[in-house]
């Protein structure tokens, strides 16, 4: 038992390994240009369900810019998933790292198979797993939080996580200067 253990924490420490020689390389390229065009019509929003356990209020955004219903696209993060509690929304995990940066998560193939206006990147960690999603998703803007990597982002609201209120009045002010809304 235990020496099955170890073997699989072994491979795990080479996935990350492999997942952080990932990201690295694809932080270094400049970014894709994503062809759409501005205003925002379609959001995903990676959150750190851990931190903030709220990641429904999202879906606040449809009213506040008069979107479609299924507009916005959230997917959230818990690093220990209990598959037996109900999430409001789709949940991706430490145990989804494949080799070579995948995520093997078919939550996360139906976020990763869309394009977005905005991508939102809540959440504070320096996270491989968030990152990872961060850079693999294709948004013409890319929305994070102070705390984390510039080069993930297009634009920083120097927010806290727990306070949703001020994040959601700081991104309209920035949306209305940049045109998009």
């Amino acid at each position: 038992m235990h020496k099955n253990m170890f073997i699989r924490g072994l491979q795990d420490k080479f996935k990350v390994k492999s997942g952080l020689k990932f990201l690295k390389e694809e932080m270094e390229k400049p970014p894709k240009s994503i062809a759409r065009e501005k205003g925002i019509t379609s959001v995903g929003c990676i959150v750190d369900v851990d931190n903030f356990e709220k990641a429904e209020s999202f879906y606040e955004l449809i009213d506040e810019y008069a979107l479609r219903p299924n507009a916005i696209k959230i997917i959230g993060y818990k690093r220990e998933y209990d598959k037996n509690s109900p999430y409001a929304i789709q949940i991706f995990s430490d145990k989804d790292l494949g080799w070579k940066g995948q995520i093997e998560n078919g939550y996360v193939l139906e976020f990763l198979g869309r394009e977005y206006d905005m991508l939102i990147n809540y959440y504070e960690e320096d996270n491989l797993m968030m990152k990872l999603l961060s850079v693999k998703t294709q948004a013409r803007l890319k929305v994070g939080l102070g705390t984390q990597d510039a080069k993930v982002n297009d634009l920083i609201l120097n927010t806290p996580l727990k306070d949703f209120k001020l994040f959601k009045s700081e991104l309209k002010k920035y949306l209305k200067v940049l045109n998009e809304i």
